[in-house]
């Protein structure tokens, strides 16, 4: 009898694990599975955690499926990828299962390597099929402009997606000839729906942003497979001051049908010379970490015309004192240029020149004064002191002679108090202590003192 009561005891063991075994999939396949509002949350309901998550999910599934070489670039997500946040995050999760990726924003934004990437249809049509909601914006593509043509092809620069509400922003990254990435602004055309996502919340698209190629690791975030930038402080720092100015092609076409470029082969060799001088400059401040922008003839030659002004005979940058270094001068010499000129000192008109063949580098330093500032000129047999004075401006980036380089944002404003209004027009008498729109005289150095403030080479 005991052996009998065993049996039964066990049977009904095995048809109970049985039937409870069959519920649990029953009901993982009828709620579980599904996307959306049925997905329940660890706590047993459903979250805006939980929606955003999987609407993330299906978007990165469909994006390894058709190899998209994409990272991530949402910069609220990778702020708490720091290691001080992570820290912190740890502490004040409350949804272990999205501490990072649900951000508490409706949008979540992704970079994509454009040109590892040959475009597919397909893929915004397994979109639609998976629920998404997409609007596409195009624009023309800037790499086939130059003086000569003017290409009015369109390639796509941002994919916005729309599900449960929750936005997910995919900005197309394509290389230039200055080796760096590039994104366009993101403008609506006049038939695109306005309300599709909240634009002001985008982290990219009010206007061109361009990028240092971001070394990419692969993570997992709150379990998926994501690739992020390496050195995520970086990129959030690049992120941050990463305007870019395009070339006013169109313009510069026009002026160089009203002014000819100088064709000699002079004109030719000093720009090729120029060119060189410029990149060697730029590697040089990069190594140091010190930013420069262009100043004077140079900016104007990329403002007006889109290359280097030819009968200019040096090049002009811009660096504020702030940023100044004592090794800038071993720097130089070390890169293979000889030091010409050294007028003024650090607190007061600081300005360096140097040789590289018969082309001049002048570096001048600028000073912040209030609601302007100014960089100061020195002239050698007088020791006369004169001073520059510009609006204050901010640095975007820009391209010169397949170079990424910075230039004064407010580049119009800055053009001007240097060349006043008739900077459109060619000037080949210029003299420095004159000419300029903003030169004020600015006392003279004490004699005594000329021998340590005015060294000529």
């Amino acid at each position: 009898m005991p052996r009998v009561n065993r049996t039964a005891i066990l049977s009904l063991l095995i048809v109970s694990s049985s039937v409870f075994l069959l519920f649990q999939l029953y009901y993982y396949r009828k709620y579980v599975s599904k996307p959306g509002p049925h997905i329940l949350s660890r706590t047993g309901h459903l979250t805006a955690s939980d929606v955003q998550w999987q609407t993330l999910k299906k978007f990165v599934t469909l994006a390894h499926h058709f190899r998209l070489p994409l990272f991530l670039a949402d910069t609220a997500v990778l702020t708490l990828l720091s290691q001080d946040a992570l820290l912190q995050r740890d502490r004040l999760v409350q949804e272990p299962h999205c501490s990072f990726l649900c951000s508490g924003r409706p949008i979540t934004s992704f970079a994509l390597h454009a040109n590892l990437w040959k475009y597919d249809p397909a893929f915004l049509l397994a979109v639609k099929q998976k629920g998404f909601e997409f609007l596409e914006l195009r624009g023309e593509d800037p790499r086939l402009a130059s003086l000569d043509t003017l290409s009015g092809e369109e390639i796509p620069l941002h994919l916005l997606l729309r599900l449960h509400g929750y936005i997910i922003q995919v900005v197309f990254l394509y290389e230039r000839s200055g080796n760096y990435l590039w994104h366009g602004a993101l403008r609506l055309k006049a038939h695109m729906d306005r309300s599709f996502a909240p634009f002001k919340l985008l982290d990219y698209g009010r206007h061109a942003g361009s990028y240092d190629r971001p070394e990419l690791v692969l993570t997992v975030l709150d379990g998926l497979d994501i690739r992020i930038p390496s050195n995520v402080s970086r990129f959030l720092s690049e992120q941050q001051h990463a305007r870019f100015l395009e070339c006013r092609y169109r313009d510069a076409r026009n002026f160089l049908q009203l002014y000819p470029d100088d064709s000699s082969l002079d004109a030719v060799e000093f720009r090729q010379k120029a060119k060189s001088l410029l990149h060697l400059a730029a590697r040089t401040l990069a190594h140091l970490d010190i930013p420069f922008w262009l100043s004077s003839g140079t900016c104007l030659g990329w403002f007006r015309q889109c290359s280097i002004i030819s009968y200019s005979r040096d090049v002009d940058i811009g660096i504020f004192i702030v940023d100044f270094r004592p090794d800038i001068v071993a720097a130089f010499r070390d890169a293979g240029l000889s030091l010409k000129h050294r007028f003024g000192m650090v607190e007061d008109s600081l300005e360096l020149s140097f040789m590289s063949d018969d082309v001049k580098l002048d570096i001048f330093f600028f000073y912040e004064d209030r609601d302007v500032v100014w960089n100061g000129g020195t002239q050698a047999k007088s020791g006369k002191k004169f001073k520059y004075v510009f609006p204050r401006f901010s640095l975007c980036w820009a391209e010169l002679v397949e170079l990424k380089v910075r230039v004064p944002c407010e580049t119009l404003d800055y053009i001007m108090a240097n060349y006043g209004t008739s900077w459109s027009v060619p000037v080949r008498s210029w003299d420095w202590k004159s000419s300029p729109s903003n030169v004020q005289e600015n006392g003279v150095w004490p004699p005594a003192d000329w021998e340590k403030l005015i060294q000529v080479y």
